[in-house]
């Protein structure tokens, strides 16, 4: 992973919040559209997109990376929708972003819907590494899930990703009760065969239909039961830090897989995320209820330096966690397509 250099770093103010959290890794979504209609997201005719006009052009784009990396010592950027390669100059949005923060991580998270055309042409932009959403390798429930029989394109954008050094691969998976919870150990034996790092991420309220159910909901400690019947699992040693997954070892290693506990054991007290939405909106948390406008500003001619500010005081509110676990939680309003990953 790149780094800031010493210098830049005694130079920036920090993204913190009032818990001392600092904020190093941006999610950046380019477009709430998606040419999937995964169940668990969305309705199967999709939803009323952002109008043209409220969403970031590549030039805004890339103008509030340039001040989160440059002056609010970020460190990570990662491109999330909707799916971001269906936005048009990603490629040159990617290369720019590299330009402008040589030393930062850059990476995706995508459907790979388009990859196999795609993954020379992001690698050469600058892109790192890839994350690809993937819930089933059974063509059948991969088209139950996504309403889309696509696993084939999903199997070549990962095949391209990896010729194109586009690497580690990381591989999301989220299982549902009664459609692939069956499956965990199926999908991790694919990955390891193939040198893919998977991820399952117990699914969160960020549906369109707001129809999550904590009851039906697989838990984590159901995933390690389902994947221990078929592998022998053992906690990794290294310490985790900011990261969101459990890793165990595979059978002995160096093979791991992740879980990612997000409702029933959350990490938000470890947390170094902060979201850019499509339209411009400063998220501190994926959870949240509210926004700070950035896009207002940014087109009313603000400064690089009154950019910045205003982030640094739209992220020293966080909140300390999401609060699934309390009686009073509210879904947020927008549903992840929206929000971005």
């Amino acid at each position: 992973m790149r780094t800031s250099s010493t210098d830049q770093a005694q130079t920036q103010q920090r993204l913190v919040d009032r818990f001392g959290r600092v904020a190093t890794d941006l999610r950046v979504s380019l477009t709430d559209r998606c040419n999937l209609r995964c169940t668990y997201c969305m309705p199967p005719e999709g939803l009323d997109w952002m109008p043209g006009d409220e969403v970031l052009t590549d030039d805004e784009v890339v103008r509030l990376i340039g001040v989160a990396t440059g002056r609010l010592g970020v460190q990570e950027v990662r491109f999330t929708g909707g799916e971001p390669l269906v936005r048009r100059g990603l490629v040159s949005i990617v290369a720019r972003t590299r330009e402008v923060a040589p030393d930062a991580e850059l990476s995706i998270t995508t459907n790979a819907l388009g990859l196999a055309r795609m993954a020379g042409s992001l690698a050469e932009a600058g892109l790192d590494r890839v994350n690809v959403s993937l819930d089933s390798i059974r063509p059948d429930t991969f088209a139950e899930i996504t309403r889309r029989d696509r696993l084939t394109d999903v199997v070549a954008g990962l095949e391209a990703a990896a010729d194109a050094g586009l690497g580690p691969i990381k591989i999301n998976a989220v299982l549902l009760r009664g459609v692939n919870d069956d499956q965990a150990a199926e999908l991790l034996g694919w990955s390891l065969e193939r040198g893919y790092e998977l991820r399952f991420i117990e699914q969160m309220p960020l549906d369109a239909q707001h129809g999550w159910s904590r009851d039906t909901m697989v838990t984590a400690d159901e995933t390690l039961a389902a994947l221990s019947s078929a592998f022998e699992l053992t906690p990794a040693e290294e310490p985790r830090g900011s990261a969101p997954a459990e890793l165990f070892h595979v059978d002995g290693g160096p093979a791991k897989v992740g879980i990612i506990a997000s409702v029933t054991r959350p990490f938000c007290g470890d947390c170094d995320r902060v979201r850019l939405t499509a339209d411009g909106q400063v998220r501190d948390c994926l959870f949240a209820r509210s926004e700070s406008d950035l896009r207002t500003p940014l087109r009313a001619g603000a400064s690089d330096a009154d950019l910045a500010a205003r982030w640094v005081t739209a992220m020293a509110g966080k909140r300390a966690g999401h609060g699934i676990d309390d009686l009073g939680f509210l879904q947020p309003d927008r549903p992840m397509s929206a929000i971005g990953g």
